[in-house]
């Protein structure tokens, strides 16, 4: 299914597809706002959770925002917390609880409770600047129980209910037209179960919101893609909508999203690959009408190979990124063995940019196709 073109935002209308790198505190790891500008970045995604206990609300308030902390111009997603409690507090109760008020959770060296319900999740992510918000949900994973999957359910669309509610409150008090309002998006539930995907599609949809995001693990027991239920949230929601495949950025897995009718990606996975030493690159140049994205297109790059000792060679010919412009695949690997903070920057560079670039030649292709 095709998906929409454009993303409308208080920044202007960005084209989608879009992927969006994980600045989960504020920050690209290794990278300054330059850097991601120059690998072709438009967009980053930070997380509410995590900013509201490091450096905190107060702090960000104080440095004017996260725009304006991070020293970023582009496009600023913040992700609500949903994904986190199920990530923490689902896999080790120790950390936290959720009851239908929303998150309680005790930072690590905290004396104290801190407590995300949806109303806080939304006043923050207007207190912080950010261009999307994104709502509360409960998070689950495709395998949990149909009971788990129901409760989920019911709940995400009470707590998109009580986000929508604080949302309108303050754009009607900041005095908000629909060119200065930030984007609101509703995130899907319902694991693996059909039924459930649409009872709470159909809830959100008449509660209203700009787009739509697919909520829960994208991802089956083996590491593959949903793409079935992916594909099925795609018909559920109208086409005019955009949807954001939440924490999906293996390469492979843009592409198909892509190709479902999704137009948003975000993912840790590419610039903690290039930290360890993962590094992706093409198989061949953009050219012809599948502009380089047919067959195996892309392979991964290990830099702690010994084959990669004495090259001369950047690490792809077809890398227009700072890293491959200045530096060589055997001095790179050299960063890597020494460890030196570096690595980190370089390696991330090129990730980001063949992610970018990835973009870049799905946007070539659609072009191509469409005369």
């Amino acid at each position: 299914m095709q998906a929409p073109d454009q993303l409308v935002t208080t920044k202007g209308n960005l084209p989608l597809p879009i992927y969006l790198p994980d600045a989960t505190f504020g920050v690209v790891r290794s990278l300054d706002a330059q850097d991601l500008a120059a690998c072709g970045i438009t967009a980053v995604v930070m997380n509410t959770f995590h900013l509201m206990q490091k450096p905190g609300t107060s702090t960000v308030n104080a440095l004017g925002g996260l725009h304006s902390m991070a020293g970023w111009d582009g496009l600023i997603v913040t992700d609500s917390g949903g994904f986190q409690a199920y990530s923490l507090i689902r896999q080790d109760p120790k950390f936290g609880r959720l009851n239908d008020q929303g998150i309680i959770f005790k930072p690590e060296g905290s004396k104290r409770d801190f407590q995300l319900t949806p109303e806080k999740c939304i006043q923050l992510q207007f207190s912080y600047g950010s261009d999307v918000l994104i709502t509360l949900d409960d998070c689950t994973h495709v395998d949990a129980s149909r009971a788990e999957q129901e409760q989920s359910v019911a709940r995400t669309i009470r707590w998109a209910t009580r986000c929508r509610e604080e949302y309108d409150r303050l754009v009607s008090q900041k005095k908000l037209d629909d060119n200065h309002r930030p984007r609101l998006f509703g995130v899907v539930q319902g694991g693996g179960y059909r039924d459930l995907r649409k009872q709470c599609a159909e809830a959100l949809l008449e509660i209203g919101f700009d787009g739509f995001g697919y909520g829960g693990w994208p991802l089956d027991g083996e590491g593959n893609l949903l793409v079935d239920m992916l594909g099925y949230l795609r018909e559920l929601i109208p086409p005019h909508y955009p949807l954001h495949a939440l924490g999906v950025g293996h390469p492979e897995n843009v592409l198909k999203g892509h190709e479902l009718g999704y137009g948003i990606f975000d993912c840790a996975m590419p610039t903690r690959d290039a930290r360890h030493g993962r590094l992706y690159c093409f198989t061949n140049p953009p050219e012809g009408p599948s502009k380089g994205l047919e067959g195996q297109w892309r392979r991964y790059l290990y830099i702690h190979d010994e084959k990669h000792i004495k090259s001369n060679q950047p690490l792809s010919p077809w890398c227009d990124c700072h890293t491959c412009q200045h530096y060589s695949t055997g001095y790179l690997r050299h960063l890597f063995k020494m460890n030196d903070i570096l690595w980190f920057r370089l390696a991330t560079i090129h990730n980001l940019r063949f992610m970018s670039q990835l973009i870049e030649r799905i946007h070539q292709r659609r072009d191509s196709r469409n005369g």
